[in-house]
């Protein structure tokens, strides 16, 4: 009980980083938001940024249960971190990059939704986002 109360806070704080972050790139200070994601998954997740955003879409999940130990809190928590990646690397206009991390973010969710107890509105709804957003990125490099 304790660990599931730990994780929801982190969940909690991510997701108000997270919205930090997005206002960072909202006002174009690309250099603060990309240093304060690199400390989000250093401090919430304990890893270098490089090595969690190496690992291919393929093989994303099962490499972070299995070889990381990561459980769905955490895979939440990087899926917050993979779209606010997205975001960044959309509004500096490397649409490829963002496609991957869209992609990303949405395989965790996607991973997440279906393993969980419960309905989320709001995770259908990043979900439903995602989807468009891929889409879009996808139809636009054609």
């Amino acid at each position: 009980m304790y660990q599931k109360d730990f994780l929801l806070r982190m969940i909690e704080m991510i997701a108000e980083l997270v919205a930090g972050i997005l206002g960072l790139i909202k006002k174009g200070d690309y250099k603060q938001a990309s240093q304060s994601l690199d400390y989000a998954y250093s401090n919430f997740l304990k890893q270098d940024a490089s090595l969690l955003q190496s690992i291919p879409k393929e093989e994303l999940t099962v490499t972070l249960l299995r070889e990381h130990n990561y459980n769905n809190g955490h895979l939440e928590i990087l899926s917050e971190l993979f779209y606010a990646q997205a975001e960044l690397f959309y509004a500096q206009g490397k649409q490829t990059e963002s496609l991957e991390f869209y992609e990303k973010s949405f395989i965790l969710l996607n991973f997440i939704t279906k393993e969980s107890e419960s309905f989320s509105l709001d995770k259908q709804s990043r979900l439903t986002a995602l989807q468009e957003r891929i889409s879009e990125l996808k139809d636009s490099a054609l």
